[in-house]
Parts: C-alpha cells; sequence; structure tokens
C-alpha cells in the first residue's frame, strides 16, 4: 500500500508544535510571585541560606539545628557579642516574666533568670532537642525559675498578657511564619509589655555574617510596626547587632 505523502508533513508540524510548547514551559519564569492579598511569596529561585519564602520583601532564613548547639555556647561569644552587657541593658525587675522566643540551648535564658529571682524566664524552641539541654543544665544548676516551652513554627504558645518582655536574640529572621509567630508573642505581652529583638547589622557589609542572618534597622521597624509595636529605641550597645525596643500599646 503507498504511503500517504502528507503524513511527513503533518508529523513535522506536530512536532514543530510540540517542541514549541516545551520551550515555553522551560523558558517560562521560576519564580512564584503571591496571589493577591498573600502574606508570603514563594520563590524557586532564591538564596541557598534561605527557604524560599518572603515576607514584607525579605527571604526568610533557613534554622539552624539543634545540631550547632555547641557554636551558641562558644566560649568566644562574651567578647564577640557582648551578651552580658544585653541582659544588663533590659532594665529587668525581680517579679518580670520574660520569654526569651527561639531559646536555643539557653544561653541567653540562663543569662536572664538570676535577674529576675521573683519572676520566670519561659524558654520557647521548635526543637525539642534544645529543650532538653535547657531542662539538663537547668537540672544540674537547680534552677527553679526558667520554664521550658516547646512552640511550634507559628504559635510561641505563650499565655496570654503575662509576659512583661519577650526577647529574640538573632532568631527572628528565621521564623517560618513571622506574622503568626509575632501575632501569639503580641498576645502573650501585657499591655505595656516590651518587644526586643537582637539582630546582627543588615546595614554593615564588614559583620562577616551570611546575608540572610542579618537584618536592618528599617526591616525591623516595618514588619514590627505591622503588628501595632510601637518602636522605643534602638541600643547601640553591642559590637556587631542592633538591639530594638518596641513596646504593646
Amino acid at each position: 500500500m503507498p504511503k500517504n505523502p502528507l503524513i511527513p508533513k503533518i508529523t513535522a508540524i506536530f512536532a514543530a508544535i510540540f517542541c514549541a510548547l516545551l520551550w515555553t514551559a522551560c523558558s517560562s519564569p521560576t519564580n512564584t510571585a503571591a496571589a493577591p492579598g498573600a502574606i508570603y511569596e514563594y520563590r524557586t529561585v532564591h538564596d541557598p541560606d534561605g527557604i524560599g519564602k518572603f515576607y514584607m520583601g525579605r527571604e526568610i532564613a533557613q534554622v539552624m539545628g539543634h545540631q550547632g548547639a555547641f557554636w551558641l555556647e562558644r566560649s568566644s561569644r562574651e567578647a564577640e557579642e557582648r551578651p552580658s552587657l544585653l541582659v544588663n541593658s533590659l532594665d529587668l525587675q525581680p517579679d518580670d516574666i520574660i520569654a526569651d522566643i527561639g531559646a536555643g540551648s539557653g544561653y541567653i535564658t540562663f543569662q536572664i533568670s538570676p535577674k529576675v529571682p521573683q519572676g520566670k524566664v519561659l524558654a520557647v524552641d521548635i526543637q525539642p532537642e534544645m529543650l532538653d539541654l535547657i531542662k539538663s543544665r537547668q537540672q544540674e544548676m537547680a534552677i527553679t525559675n526558667v520554664e521550658p516551652v516547646l512552640g511550634t513554627t507559628d504559635n510561641p504558645n505563650l499565655p496570654s498578657a503575662t509576659v512583661d518582655l519577650a526577647i529574640m536574640v538573632d532568631a527572628y529572621h528565621e521564623f517560618e511564619y513571622p506574622q503568626e509567630m509575632m501575632q501569639g508573642i503580641v498576645n502573650g505581652l501585657k499591655p505595656g509589655g516590651r518587644v526586643v529583638l537582637v539582630e546582627y547589622r543588615g546595614e554593615n557589609p564588614l559583620i562577616l555574617i551570611k546575608p540572610l542572618h542579618k537584618m536592618t534597622q528599617k526591616q525591623v521597624r516595618l514588619e514590627m510596626e505591622a503588628m501595632g509595636l510601637v518602636w522605643q529605641e534602638t541600643k547601640n550597645i553591642l559590637p556587631q547587632q542592633h538591639v530594638m525596643v518596641f513596646e504593646k500599646t
């Protein structure tokens, strides 16, 4: 039976259409923009130190796992960051209730706890392994005013209107759900309660921290004021970090 002379032409046409569709699919943008009114934007092309999720123009950084706890407890930390100076600057009262959000190994928690002997420190973290380190140290040192709290990625699990001060030391930039977490923190604050964010200075390229693990004052204020918090002051007392204070009014 003789071949139909139209078959090669039809095959060529379909092949051309297929190649065109394939080229269009492969060359289309890889970023996925947020839908109108969405809180977050997701991108497939992003900084390798981030999670591809953006909030108010900022990419959220990857979380440091519990395997990095040794870095939090490094012997050089006091000389490099002066955390004792930070704690002394917080104007704490003996009966204050403090929430250390993203407490990690408890490095800051256990510097704060002697300052609030009639109060307590809620050591909040989403990693049970970090809380196990805190519990172990708490038992070893017989400290009774530290309460480990297991949070989730979108809820710090704070009791409503009980906290005098919530502090986040190099933690906020890693929150997977920053808006939801801040809603939970604000809900946990007493009226007039304070939020203190300590972040490596994003304005300074000479601070040798990965860019997504630093924040500018402008960005911090943008995100905190969106939650109804009022900026009170920025303490320029640490070698590398901003200490930014906000109030719940």
